[in-house]
């Protein structure tokens, strides 16, 4: 089989190399699965240059979420979704994943979409709802709402019965949220977002922040968080991890509550397939609906990467790993 290994750390585009490998071979209580879709995440970026929380032995298959086929077995030809554990990673034509770590397709919904909902759709799930407890009526900022994971927090944020205000950077991706349902939408190349949701919430703040930028815009976040407010720690696109001062959420009673779902699969290893029915149920409604901004070849993988860490892109970039 093909499959994208990253040899040494560095640039996706200088580091990742597209080789043949031998086809793996399921073992008990696994499942072989011929990709179809694999959608890129920015922790892939992080990962190819040795950024990321985890950094599995070198060389490694990158790649956090796809969706397929089952080849072997007693539920072969069944359409799924996957995230297997590195080092073998999506970026491969062929990945054997554990049977219970394997999730269902929703009803209807195409593959590309399926790929592309794993990662940012469940992060946001956990995020939202078992981490922050949004409830209906509160109001949610969203960081960064045109790109992957910014544009499923709006969606699940506006199905959960939030008010949500979105940033963006430049008109193109203010429309981008705009279309995704956000109520208000702040373009962070000319306006100040602590004044527009100072102003949309009469002064009270974000019940919850969405923050996967950190850096200064974390520090900036907190100036506009709600009593009792709850600020998401889900990652560091900015490329700074932000430090606080521990009496500021004292004198302003809010909570800085951290975020990593991959966790989940340790601590409680059903979740995932409950976010999913969640997911399925919010298609079927038509609350939700995975933004995909491109779709590129399975050779073209390593190039797409680096258009995503500069930040030229919208929602999800998905590789067709089977053409």
């Amino acid at each position: 089989m093909r499959a994208w290994q990253v040899q040494e750390l560095g640039e996706p585009d200088e580091v990742m190399r597209l080789v043949a490998l031998p086809d793996p071979e399921p073992g008990d209580g696994q499942v072989l699965v011929r990709v179809e879709a694999a959608a890129l995440n920015f922790p892939d970026l992080l990962l190819s240059q040795g950024k990321y929380q985890e950094r599995p032995e070198l060389p490694f298959t990158p790649g956090l979420e796809a969706a397929g086929t089952v080849v072997t077995g007693p539920r072969a030809g069944e359409q799924v979704v996957v995230a297997p554990r590195l080092p073998h990673g999506t970026l491969a034509e062929l990945v054997v994943v554990p049977e219970a770590d394997v999730l269902p397709v929703p009803q209807g919904m195409p593959l590309p979409k399926a790929a592309a909902m794993v990662t940012t759709y469940h992060t946001g799930w956990s995020g939202l709802h078992r981490r922050a407890a949004l409830q209906e009526g509160e109001a949610l900022l969203v960081h960064a709402g045109a790109g992957g994971v910014g544009s499923a927090a709006i969606q699940l944020g506006k199905a959960a019965g939030a008010t949500v205000v979105a940033t963006a950077g430049g008109p193109e991706k203010v429309e981008v949220c705009r279309r995704l349902g956000a109520d208000v939408v702040v373009d962070y190349l000319t306006e100040d977002f602590v004044e527009v949701v100072k102003e949309a919430t009469d002064g009270r703040g974000a019940d919850v922040i969405y923050d996967s930028v950190g850096g200064d815009v974390f520090d900036r976040s907190r100036k506009c968080i709600a009593f009792e407010g709850r600020l998401l720690v889900i990652g560091f696109a900015s490329g700074r991890i932000p430090e606080v001062g521990v009496n500021h959420p004292l004198i302003k009673n809010y909570s800085i509550v951290g975020l990593h779902h991959g966790l989940y699969r340790k601590h409680d290893p059903s979740f995932a397939h409950r976010i999913q029915a969640n997911l399925a149920r919010l298609w079927r409604d038509g609350l939700i609906d995975p933004l995909i901004g491109a779709e590129v070849r399975m050779e073209d993988a390593a190039s797409a990467l680096v258009r995503l860490g500069d930040r030229g892109t919208v929602g999800k970039i998905v590789v067709q790993v089977h053409a």
